[in-house]
């Protein structure tokens, strides 16, 4: 089960807002159990001060990073040691990361070659080298968005927000491309595939997937409104509906 799944959450403070913190911590907890919270960065220097108030309430340990030569960022090489020493205790089945950083990309995909589950999380400007290199990646805008639209019991979309995609984002077009892609690769004779297996696909082949970039909060509704797929559900003995996808006859 998710819930059973140790996760070491790792937090670079010079490039995440404290703002952040609940949904990073909400988020990693669908996945499984925070046994290490750590965040890194030097704690005398007055722009962490946001973070201080919220370490203690959120049970975050913060270590110490000075900054020992100008232009070079210490807080990343202690988070990879960190991440490292983490590894070869054998503690934890995955990793989360958080930074907006790109010098974080070798890490994941060395946490990935040993087994472990790495989860990403920065905001937009994150680039892709560290976006591809995690099994998962989630945007911290996304996540504040959805969170605080639930916790006001909003369930309007609001498509317009969809049409706003940043450069940096795996676009809508290039989503409903590998959709299609997809189905031509895994289809039966009659054009049908699982959804399931289009979302796993796709989560694999683009790690920050997220139907929630998009406005949904599911993969079924998500793709309705593609207007570009037939859609037929089964159901199956256990009580639970199976749908299946193909594309449109033009």
């Amino acid at each position: 089960m998710a819930s059973d799944k140790r996760f070491a959450v790792l937090i670079d403070a010079d490039n995440v807002s404290s703002k952040y913190i609940r949904f990073i911590l909400n988020e990693i907890a669908n996945d499984g159990l925070a046994t290490y919270k750590r965040i890194y960065g030097d704690w005398t220097c007055g722009t962490l001060a946001p973070w201080k108030a919220v370490l203690l309430e959120n049970s975050i340990t913060p270590i110490q990073q000075y900054a020992y030569t100008s232009g070079k960022n210490a807080t990343d090489s202690a988070m990879i040691i960190d991440a490292m020493d983490i590894l070869y205790s054998g503690s934890v089945e995955g990793f989360c990361i958080v930074s907006s950083d790109s010098d974080f990309t070798r890490l994941a995909a060395r946490l990935r070659e040993s087994g472990m589950c790495v989860v990403g999380m920065g905001e937009k400007k994150t680039p892709q080298p560290f976006v591809k290199a995690c099994d998962r990646f989630r945007y911290l805008e996304v996540l504040a968005s959805e969170e605080r639209e639930a916790e006001a019991a909003e369930e309007k979309e609001q498509p317009e927000s969809r049409e706003q995609k940043p450069q940096e984002m795996t676009s809508l077009k290039t989503i409903k491309k590998a959709i299609a892609t997809v189905i031509s690769e895994n289809s039966d004779e009659d054009g049908w595939v699982l959804t399931a297996q289009v979302g796993n696909v796709l989560t694999k082949r683009f790690p920050d997937f997220d139907v929630r970039n998009f406005g949904f909060k599911k993969f079924t509704p998500f793709i309705k409104s593609l207007n570009m797929f037939d859609i037929r559900s089964e159901r199956r003995k256990d009580g639970t509906t199976q749908y299946w996808i193909r594309m449109k006859e033009r």
